[in-house]
Order: structure tokens, then C-alpha cells, then sequence
């Protein structure tokens, strides 16, 4: 979870450049990493880790 935490774009950005652009993400922020890899391993479901599929919004 930590991992998920640290690479979001916001986190990043922050320590890069000391303010986020929520407008430049490309990866997603910390807290959607982190939602998104949660949801995939309570499931125990790689599929549940689809973020483009509207089922799993």
C-alpha cells in the first residue's frame, strides 16, 4: 500500500516541484493507486484492477 501511496502523480509532483497539477496526471494520484490496488487484492481477482471498465467505477 505504501508503494501504491508513493508513486501516485500527486506525491511525486509534490516532491518534484513542491505542488501537484491534478490537471498533468497521468498515472492517477495516490489516493486512486491506492483505492484501485485495494479493490483488486480484497477481490483476489486481477480483473477487479480494470480501471477502464465502467463496472468497476
Amino acid at each position: 500500500m505504501s508503494a501504491a501511496w508513493s508513486i501516485g502523480d500527486d506525491t511525486l509532483q509534490k516532491k518534484a516541484q513542491g505542488y501537484v497539477r491534478p490537471e498533468s496526471f497521468t498515472h492517477g494520484s495516490s489516493e486512486e493507486r491506492t483505492r484501485w490496488f485495494k479493490k483488486g487484492y480484497e477481490a483476489g481477482d486481477l480483473s477487479a484492477w480494470d480501471t477502464f471498465s465502467a463496472k468497476n467505477l
